[in-house]
């Protein structure tokens, strides 16, 4: 990533944020904050579904920098906005250390200390989010490498560390390795001080304190938690787990009243199968999410996506309904908030065709169309992920060290891998029939 970013006067920075603020405070949206209500959300009063798509890098977009593209990202929402898209998942967070295929720059340095410009840059993403009427999702860590993630908080509090995916310490030593953070006071410490610098904060576009911010859907603890990856690691991490989940709702809680707290868990899949860690997990938890990955989960062969279908759609539909139960029994909504399938043949490219996507996202949307049909637990969906018009800078389809064509894919994968792209007509065309259908169930003068 460039690290460079243009210098302004204290004053001039002044006056352009106060213009802004006044072009924000003149189409100011008049939705209310999102609440819970047992198995459903409301906002305004009114039922809301969610209708969403990843997009973890707008706060990179947003950044008034080298990295960033204000113009993109506002054209990026506005193709959003068009299709139905009323919620967004992105990163508020990302941590800069030693780890391979991390992105940069980070929310915090390698030292700890914030980054302004990307704190400023998640500012402009929310200011047009929220102008637009949508929302999000702000994920405050990742499980996983490519942010930085808890493995770089445990680096900064230990000194020591392992990249995924590294042969000397195979699956699953590294997810074994970062469910420790849990445990080590110091690295929590370090999450700590970049949530309450997070959940507290005004935003210097619009002058609003996060906090009674009507575009923040909730707070996420982190993108994919999990208590460990081998058994007896979960077993051992699985209280300390447990402590962190409630300490840090509580803590966000006491922060932030307002809003809704979410966890990022995959579901059981995080759990090595077991719906007894999802249950107690959630305990505190405003509301359950579910991530479906068939071919990363080996249920799919990106060269034989025909022949694996029927296993596909059978576990697919299996992991749902044990997810729909899950939240039921809680009395808690339940989001699909990540679901994700490779382009046909596992190509990258924007040219190749998706009817195995299409046929999966398909099902995950039937699924959600006869929950909201029949009032089930299941309220809405987020895919994975929105690539819009980046396109790949490399022959090889993989991110480079001073790449910002930012897409859904993340920079340890390759670039088109899961993400739609705008060229993505039949994709597009479907999201749209799918949003079509979001008042079932509900008064014929539904706007949710």
């Amino acid at each position: 990533m460039k690290l460079g970013r243009r210098q302004f006067l204290a004053t001039g920075a002044a006056l352009s944020s106060l213009s802004a603020y006044a072009k924000f405070e003149q189409h100011k949206p008049s939705s209310g904050i999102a609440k819970r209500d047992r198995s459903r959300f409301l906002r305004n009063g009114q039922p809301f579904r969610i209708i969403g798509a990843n997009m973890w890098y707008a706060a990179w977009l947003g950044a008034d920098t080298q990295f960033g593209d204000r113009e993109r990202l506002g054209r990026e929402l506005d193709r959003l906005k068009a299709l139905g898209i009323n919620n967004l998942r992105i990163m508020a967070s990302a941590e800069e250390g030693p780890l391979k295929h991390s992105i940069r720059p980070g929310f915090t340095r390698e030292d700890g200390s914030p980054n302004p410009a990307l704190f400023q840059g998640l500012d402009y993403a929310m200011a047009e989010i929220g102008r637009r009427g949508m929302t999000a999702v702000l994920v405050l860590s990742n499980f996983w490498e490519w942010s930085g993630g808890l493995q770089t908080l445990l680096w900064r509090a230990t000194g020591s560390y392992i990249n995924a995916n590294d042969p000397a310490h195979p699956w699953p030593q590294f997810a074994d390795s970062t469910a420790r953070f849990y445990s080590n006071a110091k690295a929590r410490g370090f999450y700590d001080a970049h949530l309450r610098r997070t959940v507290t904060r005004v935003n210097s576009i619009t002058g609003s304190a996060y906090a009674t911010d009507p575009a923040v859907f909730s707070w996420q603890l982190a993108n994919e938690p999990r208590p460990g990856g081998s058994d007896g690691a979960i077993t051992r991490n699985a209280s300390a787990y447990y402590d962190w989940i409630d300490s840090t709702a509580e803590t966000i809680r006491a922060l932030d009243p307002n809003h809704l707290v979410s966890l990022g868990q995959e579901g059981t899949q995080a759990a090595n199968s077991s719906q007894a860690i999802v249950l107690r997990a959630h305990r505190n938890i405003d509301y359950l999410t579910a991530h479906i990955w068939p071919l990363n989960w080996s249920w799919a062969k990106g060269d034989d996506l025909d022949g694996t279908w029927p296993t596909v759609e059978k576990n697919t539909l299996a992991y749902i309904a044990a997810h729909q139960s899950i939240a039921t029994t809680m009395r808690k909504p339940l989001v699909i908030e990540e679901f994700g399938f490779p382009r046909d043949g596992e190509s990258y490219s924007p040219s190749s065709s998706t009817a195995f996507r299409q046929r999966f996202y398909r099902l995950i949307y039937a699924e959600v169309e006869k929950s909201w049909r029949n009032g089930g637990a299941l309220v809405g969906s987020n895919f994975w992920a929105w690539n819009g018009e980046a396109r790949a800078g490399h022959r090889d389809f993989r991110f480079q060290p001073g790449d910002h064509a930012y897409m859904g894919d993340p920079p340890h994968e390759p670039q088109g891998w899961y993400g739609n792209f705008d060229s993505d007509a039949a994709m597009l065309d479907l999201i749209r029939a799918h949003v079509a259908e979001r008042c079932l169930g509900l008064a014929a003068a539904c706007t949710a």
